[in-house]
């Protein structure tokens, strides 16, 4: 079977590689430069807390990546399988994605939290529609 929701997902997957990425060509050389040496006995994040704040951001949207937008994978797989992977469902997919890498960047290099919270509420209410669509489309075959 063949969805052309498919390729959001794909595309939300590989930018989660991107950031991926940007994580470790940031957080690597940061911790060289300031000689930290993971220590598995200090608290999550404490370590981590002694790099500067334009690396950490990389990692905190590469974490918020692995969040929400597993209920995107979900619906959208879902809709994939009820047919359902054209028209308006694939517009707001792609709208899903793009506004999942415009909050990463925003993220990754600015970090306003301001624009980080409309982008995230608009990402939301995109899911939400995608899961309305998904909903109706269970209920009514």
């Amino acid at each position: 079977m063949h969805s052309p929701i498919l390729a959001p997902i794909v595309a939300l997957v590989s930018w989660s590689m991107v950031m991926w990425a940007w994580m470790y060509a940031t957080r690597l050389p940061a911790m060289f430069k300031v000689r930290m040496k993971p220590d598995p006995y200090v608290p999550r994040g404490e370590q981590m807390s002694q790099l500067p704040a334009e690396v950490r951001w990389k990692a905190d949207n590469y974490n918020h990546l692995m969040e929400q937008p597993t209920l995107f994978y979900a619906i959208t797989l879902a809709l994939a399988l009820l047919g359902e992977g054209t028209g308006l469902n694939l517009m707001l997919a792609w709208s899903y994605v793009g506004l999942r890498v415009v909050h990463s960047l925003v993220q990754a290099t600015i970090n306003k939290i301001e624009l980080r919270f409309v982008l995230f509420v608009l990402s939301s209410l995109v899911l939400l529609g995608l899961t309305f669509n998904a909903a109706r489309a269970v209920l009514y075959p």
